[in-house]
């Protein structure tokens, strides 16, 4: 019950005025006891003189706090900080009652004043003493009126420097969750074996399955800024095969307002595990390129085109046209900027193949910029269905480009994919063909169109991640094509910044790609994702190899056969030099493709596209025939 009332008293924070009083009355406290000190605890001083100088110890205090803030801290959250300002408000304190000494030793304002050096110097002493262990004191009270002693979690944090303390810090001052914190892990060896806050740092070499189950470990959190890719994944990997929660501390960068909330920390994800440094973009002409424009977005309904729509919308666009023929995705995407009340974006079913309908909404709204992002993906349906694949990624974005010229459309912007590079599939070569076609208009007008070429969207529609996680969810096995097989992996908000920035840099016949690091190999993937899951591998889930699907590479490339790379401003983003081609024939080729798609003969099709695209050679497809 007494316990209780306390709870409610400490509540809220304790009011600084009451922080600044107590602060004051240990002063006047300590200087009492200073001089029954420096007397051997017996009052032969002058109680007289004594009581004349309290009153001024109490003045000059209160100043020195004022000037200093001591009080202003959270006591229950005192640390180091905390503890520096109250020994520079104590040094002040001295100072000052030195100088009202040897002030009153020259003018004599009273008679009889004057305070020993000794004093001075063991009433400091004391103030130090006794205001930072009080505050300690009341913090430990504090912890203890709160804290229910049951344990729900218990947790091990990884790493222990400033970012491991804080977190330290944080989840000590967590009321929700009943965490105890059974020390830190790290491999620097000066830490190892000692205490920092009372709790052992223990060496990473001793994580393994016997310490887990001793210490009753529950949680591990990675708690590392600026650590190395390379690495974090080799904790990650370690770590995760144990029977623990992964989580993980965020860059400071994305803190709440640059403070740490427990919030923050996150599970341990397999974005945390791409193998190299978040590529980040912050170019200041975003905003002003996209000032009072119409955007136009093409597919907007898909992992890519709605994540870029979100981007665009931070900006000050006069309209965000959204475009899919996917009725219920672009209705979620409708809602969801209705609900972030942005009333200037504009919902359209329609489909890019409908040449006569896009005109109609170009002409309607006359969009400054164009983002295409429309376009079918999967490379094995693709395979089996040449028909729709030349229909949406080669006509579809004919239709979309010529509008673009004809309208006098700023910038045109085409998302397009590593697999258009050497392609082994359907779907690569008609998105080969597709920037063929772009890159060969950028001289016939005004408008400037630019390629984007990146690697596989971590979680984006259909792709690996979002598969292996519901074959998690139903018990498994995970399907791996090839044991050996690689991609490069990019997240979607990485993805879509660089579409943005190519609409920046992007002067026209530009290809931009993004040093994506190194690829990925995809059973890798699946054994970390395993692992995240708290599961085992193969005791709770398997990973079967189940073949190379039909147009499916074992590796992916950036870069076709003879094209290479020049910088950009961004050393992460670099323009690929084509080789040049003779855009009136291939223009006429393209031209005949997609009259010859629409008499739904399959073979015809795809030999005709590798007539365009000569390095286009099947791979594991019916198609490979076609090769010479």
């Amino acid at each position: 019950m007494l316990k209780k009332i306390f709870k409610k008293l400490i509540k809220n924070n304790t009011p600084r005025w009451l922080v600044l009083l107590i602060d004051i009355y240990i002063v006047a406290n300590t200087f009492i006891i200073a001089y029954l000190i420096r007397f051997n605890f017996n009052f032969s001083f002058n109680v007289a003189i004594l009581s004349k100088q309290v009153p001024i110890v109490v003045l000059v205090s209160l100043a020195s706090f004022l000037i200093i803030g001591s009080y202003k801290g959270i006591i229950r959250h005192t640390g180091y900080r905390d503890s520096l300002n109250v020994l520079i408000a104590s040094f002040l304190i001295v100072l000052l009652l030195s100088g009202v000494v040897y002030t009153n030793n020259i003018f004599h304002f009273i008679t009889g004043f004057t305070i020993p050096k000794s004093i001075l110097a063991i009433h400091f002493l004391l103030n130090v003493f006794t205001l930072v262990v009080s505050r300690y004191l009341f913090k430990m009270l504090y912890i203890f009126l709160i804290t229910d002693f049951k344990v729900d979690t218990r947790v091990l944090i990884y790493g222990a420097g400033e970012t491991g303390l804080l977190t330290y810090s944080v989840l000590r001052d967590l009321k929700e969750n009943k965490v105890f914190i059974a020390g830190f892990v790290d491999d620097d060896k000066y830490k190892v074996g000692k205490k920092i806050n009372g709790l052992p740092v223990f060496d990473a070499s001793v994580l393994n399955a016997n310490f887990i189950q001793k210490k009753n470990i529950d949680e591990i959190i990675i708690s590392i800024q600026h650590i190395n890719p390379s690495k974090l994944i080799e904790i990650i990997d370690k770590i995760s095969s144990l029977k623990v929660k992964v989580k993980i501390v965020p860059p400071a960068k994305s803190w709440i307002e640059g403070n740490f909330k427990p919030q923050q920390i996150k599970n341990a994800s397999i974005e945390d595990l791409l193998g190299r440094e978040p590529i980040e973009i912050n170019n200041r002409k975003l905003k002003k390129e996209f000032e009072n424009k119409v955007v136009l977005i093409t597919g907007a309904a898909g992992s890519i085109g709605s994540e870029i729509a979100r981007q665009i919308s931070n900006f000050n666009v006069k309209k965000l046209v959204l475009v899919d023929q996917a009725e219920s995705d672009l209705y979620n995407l409708q809602q969801y900027f209705y609900n972030q009340k942005k009333e200037n974006s504009t919902a359209i079913v329609a489909d890019v193949r409908n040449k006569k309908r896009m005109e109609t909404i170009f002409n309607a709204y006359k969009p400054h910029i164009v983002f295409h992002a429309a376009a079918y993906k999967h490379v094995p349906f693709m395979e089996e269905n040449p028909y729709e694949a030349v229909c949406v990624n080669i006509a579809g974005t004919k239709i979309i480009s010529d509008l673009a010229l004809k309208y006098g459309i700023e910038k045109f912007v085409m998302v397009s994919t590593d697999k258009a590079v050497n392609p082994t599939n359907v779907m690569g070569a008609t998105k080969r063909i597709a920037e063929i076609y772009i890159n060969g208009l950028y001289h016939k007008g005004t408008t400037k169109f630019i390629t984007t070429r990146f690697g596989n969207v971590l979680g984006s529609n259909g792709s690996v991640i979002p598969l292996f996680r519901n074959q998690i969810k139903n018990g498994g096995p995970l399907t791996v094509t090839h044991k050996d097989i690689t991609r490069f992996f990019m997240t979607i908000p990485e993805a879509c910044q660089l579409v943005l920035e190519a609409g920046i840099m992007g002067e026209g016949g530009e290809i931009f790609v993004f040093d994506m690091g190194k690829s990925i190999k995809i059973y890798d993937l699946a054994l970390n994702m395993i692992h995240l899951s708290g599961l085992k591998y193969p005791e709770d889930i398997d990973i079967e190899i189940t073949g190379l699907r039909p147009g499916e590479k074992i590796y992916e490339e950036l870069l076709a056969d003879g094209e290479n790379t020049s910088e950009t401003y961004h050393e992460k983003i670099m323009i690929a030099k084509v080789k040049p081609i003779d855009f009136g024939k291939t223009e006429q080729q393209i031209l005949e493709l997609c009259q010859l798609n629409e008499q739904l003969d399959f073979e015809k099709t795809v030999k005709k596209m590798k007539e365009i695209v000569p390095e286009f050679i099947s791979n594991n497809s019916n198609f490979d025939k076609f090769d010479s």
